[in-house]
């Protein structure tokens, strides 16, 4: 595991990415103290496709109800 400073990694980055994509653990570090690593995205997310859903939920009459005070009252922190 290669441990960086910060301004070694500002320095260095483009050859740290391409370190970590090869698979080596890149730690940068502040002041000796790791804050972050450097890894490779796992996969890619495609893009999402507007409607594609569509059909598939269909929102209840009640969605806009009050909500019962028993679950209300979770949701505000004051639950028995």
């Amino acid at each position: 595991m290669a441990q960086i400073n910060i301004h070694e990694a500002k320095t260095h980055l483009s050859q740290l990415l391409s370190r970590a994509v090869l698979g080596e653990d890149i730690v940068i570090a502040k002041a000796g103290k790791p804050i972050v690593r450097l890894v490779p995205v796992e996969e890619l997310l495609q893009d999402r496709i507007l409607g594609e859903d569509e059909g598939l939920f269909t929102v209840p009459e009640d969605f806009n109800n009050p909500l019962p005070e028993g679950i209300l009252s979770a949701f505000e922190g004051s639950a028995d």
